[in-house]
């Protein structure tokens, strides 16, 4: 028997066991497929093209989760992009960003912008630096369970109060802005020309079906900005070897403490101790897998989706009502079209020909927040955007084993499109023919980019829910809103990891701090079940 059985060898699945067998536990990791590392992995997908399926960039992942696991010498290394993005915006001009270039960038296009432009970064700093602190932290959460439960929350409660009243009140009143407006209202009373609004506006939509005028995206925009590459803030960069390259240091890191990790097993169904609804509470006693094999342990951490979770792994008579509800209200589908393409040569874009280090950047296909409105709307009525919203990356500029020699490997991050296609349709007779617009919609910019991909790997939103179990293809795991946040993610009452079944956790995504390659949610999933193991909540 074993004390814990985590559910889904992604990223936070895998962190969590690290950390729990550094503390003595001994850990089983089941996962459905046949590799591990859920969303981050690298896959051939072409004779002799790799790269990352899905996740397919890195800067969330936190630095005392690499520094605890210590992944670089478990293999994994990290390179920034040499220019952080690129916007090309029409056939002459284009907005590039990078570390001493960006205000004489953004100079080309409005001088005043230029002599705002430190002050909106510090400002966004001085709030990304408050929430940042709290991304390893267990939220405050709202119990009915006791006098002893109730004044531990209060304590976490007055200690988050604390450290946010050090900020002073431009600071308050930023981070009011920047959870509750709209990213465009937010970068409309900064600047005032469409390119750096771009640039900055393009955060917000990532992984967000929206537009950057609905209110909260602001929030989205911040939640891109906590990250940092080898020390350096606000960077992006490349996993040598692939998104892949985490997961599996990830994975010899809780080998090499005696996690036990068992692929090609799906479970079925959450083992519970026999129980009487209404009258007694249940409790989790393992897991019965889809080829029914039964599975003990002292406690389950849930890695997966919490629609997936809830609603086809536990039993429905064992939720309570209300937590049911909200489960089935929470809000899922990020509008994400993933692709891979294998290129016989890299693009050339008319705006700016030659190949060039602006090709190791994010290369984003939205030239105003007005386009990324379009693309939204659009999509909204017809299923996708005509005019899509692309960010491409080219990692093979970066790490040339990715592709053989000569040739390269390029992901397209897409949106918009609808998570699930209204009017009855399907995403598998759809998915050739969107596709076929994304790469157009390079061609565009790259005349000659179409005629250069050699192959094709599509991830439609029913691609990624089937391949990853990513619900409605949601990358975040659930939408970033003010209402699936912090205390409230997933469900307010049990924003602390716990499920509403004792012994029962979650570590996943859906949990605080949310989506993204970070290893938090792993990271504060497991101090909560130390600590229950610690008190004696779990014998």
């Amino acid at each position: 028997m074993h004390d814990v059985i985590i559910i889904g060898g992604g990223h936070n699945g895998l962190t969590c066991a690290a950390y729990l067998a550094e503390a003595g536990l001994k850990v089983l990791v089941l996962e459905r497929r046949d590799v591990v590392g859920g969303a981050a992995v690298t896959e051939e997908f072409h004779p002799g093209f790799r790269n990352s399926v899905a996740s397919y960039t890195v800067s969330l992942l936190n630095p005392k989760v690499i520094a605890d696991l210590d992944l670089h010498r478990h293999g994994l290394r990290v390179v920034e992009r040499k220019v952080s993005n690129f916007l090309p915006l029409n056939d002459e001009s284009y907005f590039m960003s990078a570390p001493g270039i960006t205000q004489a960038e953004v100079a080309k296009f409005s001088n005043r912008d230029a002599s705002q432009l430190a002050e909106y970064e510090r400002r966004l700093e001085v709030v990304a630096d408050v929430v940042r602190a709290l991304l390893l932290e267990q939220p405050p959460n709202l119990v009915d369970h006791g006098f002893v439960r109730g004044i531990e929350e209060a304590m976490r409660a007055a200690a988050l109060g604390g450290r946010l009243n050090k900020l002073d009140i431009t600071g308050k009143r930023d981070l009011l802005d920047l959870f509750t407006k709209s990213a465009g209202e937010w970068l409309d009373q900064w600047f005032e020309s469409a390119p750096i609004k771009a640039l900055f506006g393009f955060d917000s939509i990532v992984g967000n079906f929206a537009s950057p005028y609905t209110p909260g995206s602001a929030y989205v925009l911040l939640h891109h900005v906590f990250g940092e590459v080898n020390g350096k803030k606000g960077l992006w960069g490349h996993a040598i070897g692939g998104m892949g390259a985490i997961t599996q240091a990830m994975a010899a890191c809780c080998r090499e403490r005696g996690v036990e990790i068992r692929t090609g097993v799906a479970v079925k169904e959450l083992l519970l101790a026999p129980f009487t609804p209404g009258v007694t509470e249940p409790s989790a006693e393992g897991v019965v897998t889809a080829d029914g094999e039964t599975l003990r342990a002292k406690a389950v951490i849930s890695n997966l989706n919490p629609k997936l979770l809830y609603q086809r792994i536990v039993p429905p008579d064992a939720l309570p009502a209300d937590f049911r509800e909200r489960i089935t209200r929470y809000k899922v589908g990020s509008g994400t079209f993933r692709m891979n393409v294998a290129l016989n040569e890299l693009p050339r874009f008319t705006c700016k020909p030659e190949p060039g280090d602006h090709l190791t950047a994010g290369i984003i296909i939205a030239p105003s927040m007005q386009y990324m409105e379009r693309a939204y709307d659009d999509a909204r009525a017809f299923g996708w955007s005509r005019e899509p919203i692309v960010e491409m990356l080219i990692p093979s500029t970066l790490d040339d084993a990715l592709a053989p020699a000569g040739k390269h490997v390029a992901s397209l991050f897409c949106q918009h499109v609808q998570p699930e296609l209204s009017g009855g349709r399907s995403w598998d007779d759809h998915r050739e023919e969107v596709a076929d617009l994304m790469i157009a919609t390079v061609d565009k910019y790259a005349p000659g980019f179409k005629a250069s991909v050699i192959a094709r790997q599509i991830m439609s939103p029913l691609d990624l829910e089937r391949t990853f179990g990513l619900v409605a293809g949601d990358i975040m795991h659930g939408a970033l809103s003010l209402d699936q946040l912090f205390s409230a993610r997933p469900v307010l009452g049990h924003g602390d990891y716990r499920a509403p079944i004792k012994g029962l956790y979650m570590c996943g995504s859906g949990t605080h701090p949310g989506g993204g390659v970070t290893g938090a949610p792993g990271h504060n999933a497991a101090q909560v079940v130390k600590r229950d193991f610690r008190t004696g909540a779990l014998r």
